[in-house]
């Protein structure tokens, strides 16, 4: 039988990341998202429901979530579900959770350095000068045309 297993979460970190390190060097981030959901009931009451979502990055993405990343930011995540299995050791009892090991990320708002994403990100985007003898904006005929998007939509 086929399996599936691919999670997309929008939300706002809960706290801060915790970054460790594994004993061979492996860099672990580990947080939380705050998911909302929001719908109106038959009698148009609206009601808020929220959910909390472990999330674990490994390497260079951890690292990078680690730096830029802090408690209130909007956040993307692309990842996998796994659930995690341990024995209680005071009740002998077995526990599992169920988290999202992440797989690709995306900074949703665009914070400076002080607030958090990437350096850079606060300062608005100039158009490159245009090359001398021809006006800006004129499309530059040495330059190979744009390749196509594969996007389906």
């Amino acid at each position: 039988m086929a399996s599936f297993n691919k999670v997309i979460l929008a939300g706002n970190m809960t706290r801060d990341p915790e970054l460790r390190y594994l004993p061979k060097g492996t860099a672990v981030a580990q947080f939380s998202l705050a998911v909302n959901r929001t719908w109106k009931t038959e009698t148009g009451e609206n009601k808020e429901e929220v959910s909390f979502i472990d999330v674990e990055a490994f390497g260079r993405q951890a690292e990078v979530i680690a730096q830029y990343m802090r408690k209130g930011r909007p956040f993307l995540v692309e990842g996998r579900l796994k659930m995690d299995t341990w024995e209680d050791k005071t009740s002998h009892q077995k526990k599992s959770k169920l988290k999202v090991v992440l797989e690709s990320f995306s900074f949703i708002d665009s914070k400076g350095p002080d607030g958090g994403g990437p350096p850079g990100a606060d300062t608005p985007r100039r158009p490159a000068a245009a090359p001398a003898g021809k006006p800006a904006g004129a499309p530059d005929s040495e330059a190979p045309p744009p390749e196509e998007d594969d996007v389906p939509f």
